[in-house]
């Protein structure tokens, strides 16, 4: 990932990067053959930045993580999950530029 706003999360990092994150937490269960996943990488850059200090944008590779995306239900990807307070707050599938900040800002 280009973007170094953007949060790069494992099983190792999951607890502490997302359910204790002090910020509201935007999650990207994505892989690298995903095309749809791919497609909105680009975006999920643009919104890491734009809401940088008020809320964090991670992804998680479900091929490298297959027991968090058991654990969250992952049956497609990619799919976008909002935490906060260590709680899911919204879920959901590939989604707009103005979805995924609307998702965000429902959290702040």
């Amino acid at each position: 990932m280009a973007n170094d706003k953007v949060l790069e999360v494992t099983q190792d990092t999951f607890e502490s990067s997302v359910l204790n994150a002090k910020l509201p937490v935007l999650v990207d269960f994505w892989a690298s053959w995903c095309g749809p996943c791919r497609m909105i990488a680009p975006i999920l850059d643009q919104v890491a930045e734009e809401f940088d200090g008020k809320a964090i944008v991670a992804k998680i590779n479900v091929d490298d993580n297959p027991d968090l995306a058991r654990q969250y239900d992952i049956m497609t990807i990619p799919t976008l999950i909002t935490f906060k307070n260590g709680d899911i707050v919204e879920t959901s599938g590939p989604a707009s530029k103005g979805d995924i900040e609307e998702m965000i800002n429902k959290l702040l």
